[in-house]
């Protein structure tokens, strides 16, 4: 029904941002990194997707197709809502579901607040014939052992998958190869020494 939104951002709330286009201030949901990123004044294009119950209608928004794609993705899924689609694609960005779909690692989507562990396995079942690799899949599904210590351990640590991904992806390539040694090269990405 609202395939895209262009507008102006008039109020960055918990949840939602606000945007202002032909005199209406709409509130739209969006991803958390992208809602922590934007600033009221700022003009902003989105893809979004209506949201119609009986009692309430919401405007989800994405800065990509693909995202929108991988929300309407989810809502398919048997027990994710809106809700539960968007806490996905505020934490895990679209590789990253995408290597745990095709590498069957239900444990990165369990992750996700709001996500238990059966509801990650039905994500990773449902989605595993609907869900399109995109290239760049290789680099991602062949992450070492070694590394995925590292992530689990960023991520205890409290930093985002996301971020820890790109931590990860940061570390010289002729490090060695011990968990400690590339903890501390991908630690240094976020005190900038």
């Amino acid at each position: 029904m609202i395939a895209t939104l262009r507008g102006e951002i008039t109020q960055v709330e918990e949840n939602a941002i606000i945007i202002e286009t032909g005199g209406m201030g709409l509130r739209v949901f969006v991803p958390k990194p992208l809602r922590e990123r934007v600033k009221a004044g700022e003009a902003i294009f989105l893809f979004t997707h209506l949201v119609v119950r009986e009692d309430d209608w919401k405007l989800y928004g994405f800065e990509s197709q693909a995202d929108r794609e991988l929300f309407n993705t989810l809502l398919g899924v048997d027990g994710v809502g809106p809700r539960t689609a968007l806490a996905v694609l505020s934490t895990l960005n679209l590789e990253t579901v995408q290597r745990a779909v095709f590498n069957d690692e239900p444990d990165l989507l369990s992750r996700v607040p709001g996500v238990g562990k059966k509801t990650a396995q039905k994500i990773v079942l449902s989605l595993h014939d609907r869900l399109k690799p995109v290239s760049g899949l290789d680099k991602i599904a062949s992450m070492s052992d070694t590394d995925s210590e590292v992530l689990a351990a960023l991520t205890a640590l409290g930093y985002s998958i996301v971020e820890a991904q790109t931590a990860i992806q940061s570390i010289p390539k002729d490090a060695p190869e011990n968990v400690e040694e590339r903890l501390r090269l991908a630690l240094q990405q976020f005190t900038g020494k």
